[in-house]
């Protein structure tokens, strides 16, 4: 565990100091969000795939936090795997030995590989969209529930996307974001798609994130019946496209450099309908730190582009397919299901 101390004391630092869990924090919008928490003088665990990347993501927030700031925080970084369960096991387990009480769970990792023609598998060979943005963020959650300080300041925040929903502008374009009836899942680990249908990198993407909303509405009834009043907060920060060859859509430019360049251009540049790593990770620390985001239950805000250049981060509506009460419990049961299953 690694303390970041610098010399002046941040003003804006006078909250109660929380231990932060987030995944998906080495790059992009997470990042962002890690500098700007530990600035303010919160605690966070990182977890990253392996020892290299862990060792690159402490390099990059020594060198990026600034020397005129006292930085209070502290950092953890372990390993895990969100693709491989018995990694997040292993996980699980470091944790409880250390004894640490988390006050806020951050489920922002999110993987996409559009343009790829073939399914991707996770260890436990689960289509790898479905393994990383969901299923191993519904395993974890289970997880680590019993380390979640029941205090004022708990919530958990899952990142989702607009896409989620088909009647988006994100939503509309090629394949829409649809569960069907989860016969994909029913047939158990080997699915391509959660709906049965051939394998789509783009739309296993926008399933993933409906899956999200899915799972957090039904996270929500699962907490209420054990008498846990934590808020549960989905999350869109909008279209985020990064200059430079890291953030979101660096597994997507494996598949189509010259597409991913062009659609970058005429989206961030000529069009500026989309936002930076550096906003969105300040609107992700935000919706941590202000307690207008301490309410009650299930509630979805949404970064909205008003004019190029110009949005509005507020509360918004989920899809029609989101709200379905029978397919939220449905895909929570499947999913438990699955990760059953490895044990066997």
């Amino acid at each position: 565990m690694y303390r970041l101390m610098k010399e002046k004391k941040l003003s804006s630092n006078k909250n109660k100091s929380l231990w932060i869990l987030i995944t998906g924090g080495t790059s992009g919008i997470g990042y962002q969000a890690v500098l700007k928490l530990i600035s303010l003088g919160h605690n966070i665990i990182l977890p990253c795939r392996n020892v290299i990347r862990a060792n690159e993501t402490l390099i990059n927030l020594f060198n990026e936090l600034s020397d005129n700031l006292s930085i209070k925080g502290k950092i953890y970084t372990p390993i895990m795997n969100l693709a491989d369960l018995n990694s997040i096991d292993s996980f699980c387990l470091e944790l409880k030995k250390k004894g640490i009480k988390i006050d806020v769970l951050i489920l922002n990792a999110g993987l996409q590989y559009t343009g790829s023609k073939k399914p991707r598998w996770s260890k436990q060979r689960i289509e790898l969209t479905f393994a990383v943005n969901h299923l191993g963020h519904f395993y974890l959650t289970k997880n680590i529930l019993p380390f979640l300080n029941k205090s004022n300041y708990t919530k958990i925040i899952i990142t989702s996307s607009e896409v989620h929903n088909p009647n988006s502008s994100g939503g509309k374009v090629g394949f829409k974001a649809s569960a069907g009836n989860l016969s994909g899942l029913e047939s158990g680990v080997g699915f391509e798609m959660i709906d049965g249908n051939d394998f789509n990198a783009d739309k296993a993407y926008k399933d993933s994130k409906l899956c999200n909303i899915l799972f957090g509405k039904e996270l929500i009834t699962q907490l209420t019946d054990k008498k846990l009043l934590i808020p549960v907060i989905c999350w869109a920060p909008g279209l985020v496209i990064s200059k430079n060859n890291q953030g979101f859509f660096r597994y997507s430019r494996e598949y189509n450099k010259l597409g991913q360049s062009l659609f970058s251009f005429l989206a961030r540049d000529l069009l500026r309908i989309t936002t930076t790593n550096e906003k969105a990770g300040i609107l992700l620390s935000q919706l941590v730190c202000l307690s207008k985001y301490n309410e009650k239950g299930f509630n979805y805000y949404s970064n909205k582009i008003l004019a190029p250049g110009k949005f509005i981060f507020e509360k918004t509506n989920v899809s029609y397919e989101a709200n379905k009460k029978a397919l939220q419990k449905k895909l929570w049961d499947l999913s438990e299901s699955l990760v059953e299953s490895k044990f066997r």
